[in-house]
């Protein structure tokens, strides 16, 4: 016969881990958040003012062969309320700190 023993956790380790569950959640929406609001004001100023819907794909850095500069590219999608069309598309920061983007909207 095969007898095995299971160990419980403390109710105090079990606590600390459900604690750190849920800061490790509660951080990630905000840093999801913030950065959803910070393209919402970069798409505002490059002329999609009126948008609903912004979702942030991914972030890559990305680097130039010739010039060996690091920047990075968003890709978004979003619906953009005045031209009644869904848009995908990528939004790159330069080094200037100006965007530029290419957008597929349909």
């Amino acid at each position: 016969m095969n007898t095995h023993q299971v160990r419980r956790l403390p109710k105090r380790t079990v606590i600390v881990i459900s604690i750190l569950i849920a800061i490790t959640f509660s951080i990630f929406y905000v840093v999801k958040d913030l950065k959803e609001k910070k393209l919402a004001e970069v798409l505002s100023t490059i002329g999609h003012k009126n948008i609903s819907r912004l979702k942030v794909i991914n972030k890559l850095e990305v680097e130039d062969v010739v010039t060996k500069y690091k920047s990075s590219v968003y890709k978004v999608l979003f619906y953009d309320n005045d031209l009644n069309q869904s848009c995908i598309g990528f939004i790159h920061k330069e080094r200037n700190n100006a965007y530029t983007k290419d957008f597929n909207c349909e």
